[in-house]
């Protein structure tokens, strides 16, 4: 933010000084400082004791109507329903500011505490500004409080949202529960409904079990003398199973014996190859690993003669670049002593016409030849422009 005029800034201070006086002095005159005092209530006393007596001044005028309604018989009804439904309305009014005066009573400790906050926290707010314009000529500090303040209400209106939101959503789930609890007394009636259902069927039951019961014990009674037959029966047959499961674990003891003797015989065998494969093993991991060591003498040799005809590659590749090079700076110089040659035998030729023309030099003549000459050239001049 940029710093304020000078200009500006004196009114702006001085406005700031003149609203910390006048809350200061707001703070001395505030009711807080009547407290105890027995004319503190006079302020609002004469609003309330004047709606008292207005309230009162209806109420009376309803009663006479009411009684003058109940001693006339028909006399001018529509007249009489008007005034009592204005006098209803006033009353009504009355109750209602009366209602309101006592609700925003600014004599309350709640009121008084709340104005006693708020201009604290103006005059706050106000020379924390001064300060900072007095100081630095910006003020930053009164943006930072109104941000703030709107922050707070912001908060305080999301919370009322909430709570607002809240009580509809109780009266909702209130009804809703009204609605479960008639829901359960209903199932709770069919359920007594159905619990002397059962028990009519549980009498029943209990009686046709009673005959179950002595049927099953005969039952019973037969099943077992029949299993008992039927398990001597079986009983005879495992004895037979028996003997001949020892007959056929006597010969599958035999086949066993044999088949271990059959396998330790293999296995020997087996261990006679093993040996062998180990000791040819052995023998080819040597024949191996002594061509490795071969194959890796023979690598580092062919690395070696690698390394050695690579150093001979680039010594004849720079032999190679410093002949192209000189070729080059030769045909460069070649060319250049041919555009010398060239520029001198031009040179010679210009200068030779110019000592002919001049008759300089070797082409130097007499003073005779020299007339012969301007006459030949004068001559030769006459013709031309003939």
């Amino acid at each position: 933010m940029e710093p304020l005029s000078p200009l500006d800034l004196l009114r702006v201070s001085t406005v700031l000084e003149d609203c910390v006086d006048q809350l200061s002095i707001l703070g001395y005159i505030m009711p807080v400082s009547y407290e105890g005092r027995p004319d503190s209530e006079s302020f609002v006393g004469d609003d309330i004791g004047r709606i008292l007596k207005h309230q009162k001044k209806l109420q009376w005028k309803f009663k006479e109507l009411m009684s003058s309604k109940s001693q006339s018989l028909v006399r001018k009804p529509h007249l009489e329903g008007e005034q009592q439904g204005d006098t209803a309305g006033d009353l009504k009014r009355s109750n209602l500011m009366f209602s309101r005066a006592l609700e925003q009573d600014p004599l309350s400790a709640e009121s008084l505490l709340k104005v006693q906050v708020d201009r604290q926290f103006a005059a706050g707010v106000i020379m924390e500004t001064l300060s900072e314009l007095q100081e630095f000529g910006t003020f930053q500090k009164l943006l930072l409080a109104v941000e703030v303040e709107k922050d707070k209400k912001a908060n305080l209106y999301n919370i009322i949202v909430s709570e607002e939101e809240g009580r509809r959503r109780m009266k909702a789930l209130q009804r809703q529960l009204q609605d479960i609890r008639k829901e359960k007394e209903l199932e709770l009636q069919r359920r007594n409904e159905m619990i002397a259902h059962l028990k009519d069927q549980l009498q029943e039951m209990k009686a046709k079990t009673g005959l179950e019961e002595k049927y099953m014990k005969k039952s019973c009674e037969l099943q077992v003398t029949q299993g008992q037959k039927i398990c001597g029966e079986h009983e005879h047959k495992h004895l037979d199973d028996i003997q001949r499961l020892k007959d056929k674990l006597d010969e599958e003891t035999r086949s066993h014996l044999e088949i271990e003797n059959f396998l330790k015989h293999h296995q020997t065998e087996l261990e006679e190859k093993l040996e062998f494969w180990m000791e040819k093993y052995d023998k080819d991991i040597d024949a191996k690993q002594h061509e490795l060591t071969m194959l890796k003498t023979a690598k580092a040799n062919d690395l070696a003669r690698l390394q050695e005809l690579a150093k001979q590659y680039r010594e004849c590749e720079q032999v190679v670049m410093e002949d192209r090079v000189e070729k080059e700076n030769e045909r460069k110089r070649r060319g250049q002593e041919e555009l010398e040659y060239k520029s001198c035998t031009k040179i010679q030729a210009w200068w030779r016409g110019i000592m002919v023309r001049k008759c300089l030099g070797p082409y130097k003549t007499g003073k005779k030849g020299k007339k012969g000459k301007k006459g030949k050239g004068k001559g030769g001049g006459k013709k031309k422009k003939k």
